[in-house]
């Protein structure tokens, strides 16, 4: 399918849906009733078998107020299309050790499903983040993620907020044309691993002007994600929008058709990214591009790293394995926060093969004098205007233009 026939589909398929005749479901007539306290778990809970096993289009209103929600799974496949409206905000235990999987709530095997709203996914992140011991435990102990979208296809998600997720915010996995639009994200900028959207392992997904401010990548691709395309998302703080980590785990899946675009990124340690790590098995990741990228105040704002090794949990001296092909970077501009604007730092192993960069425009005022680039391993072509000289000192490779 071509890439910009996804969301179209995905939106008329919604749109069918929604306009069949449709039974609601409103979870305070299951017992909650909101307020302080109230804990709308099992009225939730109930309300979702109904409404999955209704043979004619359901909605599933959490209307507003404040409610307490315990770990929830929310499962398919139901029998016609789905829709859950939270007007309210969902709070989640404070403590972690209250729920015992990765995920606060989950919607699992759903397909033409509908989240929206103008309500809130507080997960109360505060008091686990003290606990996250990634800096110094390789495999470190897991702590939920707000929201997980497991095997969700033809769906939407639409104008929900999620607040202080205690790890990742949104997660999709095995997602299949899954839309993501005018989805807020809210935590503060030294909040460990809260990564605001990742996806893995899926097919078709749209991210649609989003405001994401958090503690980690604003949004992180992982191996398997193929034709995602990201536009119009305003990102910062974070750590800025990445493909990858990939090459930590074996029998990564390949990832293919990337598209950013129009996003503006602000005040974060990266801008645009492509990150692996040493020592990696043999993968490959193809046809990822970034276009029209405004940055401010942005740590190097164009990045490709393949010596991605945080806190020293790797082999560093073994080169990463992943082949970078069919790269882009085009018309970015704006200000650079450390004076290596541009690094593009490719595998010794498997250099990286057919990358282009195109009218970059990107100053650092800083002591140390303008901005600059690194370059190792990669071959790039240049066109347009070039601010800074990219790869004029690159070594372990020679430049085409």
């Amino acid at each position: 399918m071509d890439r910009r026939s996804i969301l179209p589909a995905a939106l008329a398929l919604l749109f069918f849906a929604s306009t069949a005749r449709s039974s609601d479901f409103d979870v305070t007539k299951y017992g909650a009733s909101g307020g302080a306290g109230s804990d709308i778990t099992q009225g939730l809970v109930g309300a979702w078998k109904e409404a999955c096993a209704a043979t004619n289009a359901s909605k599933l209103l959490v209307p507003a107020g404040t409610y307490v929600l315990r770990e929830v799974l929310l499962e398919g496949p139901c029998n016609s299309s789905i829709e859950f409206q939270v007007d309210g905000t969902l709070q989640a235990p404070a403590d972690p050790a209250q729920i015992k999987t990765d995920g606060w709530v989950t919607f699992q095997n759903v397909d033409l499903f509908t989240l929206s709203g103008k309500g809130t996914f507080d997960g109360q992140g505060k008091a686990a983040w003290a606990k996250n011991d990634c800096t110094k435990k390789k495999d470190c102990a897991a702590l939920p993620t707000n929201l997980r979208f497991n095997f969700v296809t033809n769906s939407i998600v639409k104008d929900i907020t999620s607040l202080d997720s205690k790890y990742f915010h949104v997660n999709v996995l095995g997602g299949k044309n899954f839309t993501l639009q005018h989805v807020n994200i809210i935590a503060p900028g030294d909040s460990p691993n809260t990564d605001g959207i990742h996806i893995g392992r899926s097919n078709g997904v749209n991210i649609i002007d989003a405001g994401i401010k958090t503690g980690d990548d604003c949004i992180s691709l992982g191996d398997g994600s193929q034709q995602i395309n990201i536009t119009g998302v305003t990102c910062g703080p974070g750590h800025g929008i990445s493909v990858g980590s990939l090459g930590k785990y074996k029998a990564e899946e390949p990832v293919a058709g990337i598209y950013v675009k129009n996003c503006t990124i602000t005040g974060t340690m990266n801008g645009v990214r492509i990150k692996t790590w040493p020592a990696s098995p043999a993968g490959h990741a193809t046809d990822m591009h970034f276009e029209d990228i405004t940055l401010d105040n942005v740590g190097t704002p164009v990045l490709i790293d393949q010596q991605y090794c945080p806190w020293n949990q790797c082999n560093a001296q073994a080169p990463s394995l992943i082949k970078l092909s069919n790269v882009s970077f085009r018309r970015i501009q704006g200000t650079s926060s450390t004076q290596v604007a541009v690094k593009l730092a490719c595998s010794s192993g498997c250099p990286c093969d057919q990358v282009e960069v195109s009218d970059i425009d990107i100053t650092y005022t800083g002591a140390e004098g303008p901005a600059t680039s690194d370059c190792s391993n990669v071959k790039p072509t240049l066109s347009g205007k070039q601010n800074p000289a990219i790869c004029a000192n690159a070594t372990g490779s020679t430049v085409a233009q």
